[in-house]
């Protein structure tokens, strides 16, 4: 069982990951992962270089906590989506360049690939847009991940969600890559569709895959 320090110990790995993956730049993003009664999330405005193991913030479910850094301001959809999902342990949120176009196009990605079952369904669908922050925002991403573990934010980002840090940001780099994949067939021509039967072949198949299978 992992400890609190192994927990913000792989927070802080994956945060210096973020960047070389395209998945954001600067301070943008945030990663949390559950822990006990609450969750452990990155804090307010600071560079993932200088992050240390003392800045990661526990935030408790209720929205409090006591540490001198300020959580992430997107701490409430964290807080959201694990009172939600009892099978999310890790969420990543990121801006990378692909899945945000298409978030600011308020565009879900469709099932014109079969990795599109990393997302747990046929679909990665966008949210409603709120101002980042918002409890109105909260509630939109929660919707959008409804029976999904990743979604697109409109005008905003994504989130990929995980039973563990490893595999949400695989799930992130995944879904930029559809992202972008799904792109570049929008400038070629009009990108065929997978059958609902067959998208669901493939879920059942990643049962037993690689990250996807991990717990």
């Amino acid at each position: 069982m992992s400890t609190d320090r192994t927990l913000r110990e792989q927070i802080v790995a994956y945060g210096l990951k973020l960047t070389p993956s395209g998945l954001s730049q600067g301070t943008s993003g945030n990663l949390s992962i559950r822990s006990g009664d609450g969750f452990l999330i990155t804090p307010s405005g600071m560079p993932y270089g200088e992050i240390t193991v003392d800045d990661i913030v526990p935030v408790a479910m209720d929205g409090r906590y006591e540490h001198p850094r300020r959580p992430s301001s997107e701490w409430r959809f964290h807080r959201d989506i694990y009172a939600a999902r009892p099978d999310v342990h890790a969420i990543v949120h990121a801006h990378p360049p692909y899945s945000t176009g298409l978030a600011m196009c308020r565009m879900d990605i469709p099932a014109a690939h079969y990795m599109i079952a990393v997302g747990g369904g046929d679909s990665i669908r966008c949210s409603d847009y709120y101002t980042y922050g918002t409890q109105e925002l909260s509630d939109a991403v929660v919707r959008a991940l409804e029976g999904r573990l990743a979604c697109l934010m409109a005008n905003h980002g994504m989130i990929a969600a995980g039973a563990n840090m490893e595999q949400a940001m695989w799930r992130a780099i995944e879904v930029e890559t559809l992202a972008r994949q799904y792109t570049i067939a929008l400038q070629v021509g009009k990108p065929v569709m997978l059958r609902d039967e067959e998208v669901t072949q493939v879920i059942e198949k990643f049962g037993n895959y690689g990250l996807m299978s991990k717990k």
